[in-house]
């Protein structure tokens, strides 16, 4: 009975491979693919020649010797001359720098410029040729929406030109980086993001890159689903000033100030109680020429001479000032030559000044 049924089987599958069915079987779905599908694979085959597999070697120092210590993470070709974009931590403190292409070619590179405080990074290839690299396409983050997809490609664990897709989870985050700095409007996202993607891509539909993957959220040390990206629209601000000179020129008035607050300032007997009390005025600054005073006697509190008796800036730029993180965001978007109004309280009085703001590195 089992060897009729068996047999019956076998002269069924031929009956339907001599009808065309058989064919249709076994090509099953194969070739076709969602639209999603398709969307995955071009991003894929537009933007992995860009993102590069970043190695390191940095020297460490313990208690008996100084020993390299290799590193790596991922960066993304912004230029057809060989300029990278990548994390700062992925490359601090190097002393090596190489990078690998998605076809396994291999260069090495050099530092070229950083922003500590935005995790931001450039470093440029270096070849004896005139070889055109495949510089990726900025798009804009400032029109990112909550859900809309995206696609991170890395490095991984060192898996070279790693995939990842998810969405845009959140938007305008603060991320504290390493150094203890704070970055403001990052996206968060549930791409997959795991050690060595840091540096890469985040890439919206058009396949234009809209951030830069720079770290996960994790009490496991994997990923969990909340992965961090700085926006692109920072690093466009960035670049120039990173190629050009190395470092960031930002805006600067040219006081040195401390942050006031409750007890302090009434302990040193201040009409008010928050603010940034101008300790100095650099010489011929901006600060300096619109007369902003800085103070004359000296005091030391927690090991740091501080002067008071200086002029103390509660707003600028229609901005209230509580902090020096806050002066720094009224100056963050102005550009040399414009003019921001500072208000002072000297003595007992209000006062307020036009100051023309300068580029300092």
């Amino acid at each position: 009975m089992r060897g009729g049924c068996l047999l019956f089987i076998a002269l069924l599958l031929i009956g339907l491979l001599f009808t065309g069915v058989a064919p249709a079987f076994a090509a099953g779905t194969a070739g076709r693919m969602t639209p999603e599908e398709e969307t995955s694979i071009s991003i894929y085959k537009q933007a992995s020649p860009s993102v590069v597999n970043i190695t390191t070697t940095t020297m460490v120092q313990d208690f008996f010797s100084v020993y390299p210590q290799k590193g790596s993470g991922s960066g993304t070709i912004i230029t057809p001359d060989g300029f990278v974009l990548t994390n700062y931590h992925v490359v601090e403190d190097a002393t090596e720098i190489g990078v690998t292409m998605i076809d396994g070619t291999k260069y090495p590179a050099k530092f070229i410029g950083a922003d500590q405080d935005n995790d931001i990074a450039v470093i440029k290839i270096i070849t004896d040729s005139n070889t055109a690299f495949k510089a990726i396409e900025m798009g804009v983050s400032e029109s990112l929406q909550v859900g809309q997809h995206v696609y991170a490609i890395g490095n991984p664990f060192g898996l070279n030109s790693t995939m990842t897709r998810g969405i845009v989870s959140a938007l305008g985050r603060p991320l504290t980086t390493g150094s203890g700095k704070v970055i403001d409007n990052v996206i968060q996202t549930d791409a997959a993001i795991n050690p060595g993607n840091s540096g890469g891509p985040l890439i919206e539909t058009s396949g234009k890159m809209i951030g830069i993957t720079t770290a996960i959220f994790t009490p496991t040390g994997g990923n969990v689903g909340i992965g961090f990206a700085i926006p692109i629209n920072v690093a466009r601000a960035l670049v120039p000033d990173l190629i050009k000179h190395g470092k960031i020129r930002r805006p600067w008035i040219g006081i040195v100030g401390v942050p006031l607050w409750e007890k302090l300032s009434k302990a040193l007997g201040l009409p008010v109680g928050t603010g940034v009390l101008v300790s100095q005025v650099v010489q011929d600054s901006p600060a300096h020429k619109v007369g902003i005073r800085g103070g004359n006697k000296p005091v030391e509190i927690s090991g740091t001479v501080i002067y008071l008796g200086g002029d103390i800036i509660v707003e600028a730029g229609g901005v209230k000032i509580h902090s020096l993180q806050d002066l720094t965001k009224a100056l963050k978007d102005k550009k040399p030559r414009d003019v921001i109004a500072i208000k002072l309280i000297r003595g007992s009085q209000m006062i307020v000044v036009n100051c023309v703001v300068e580029l300092k590195s």
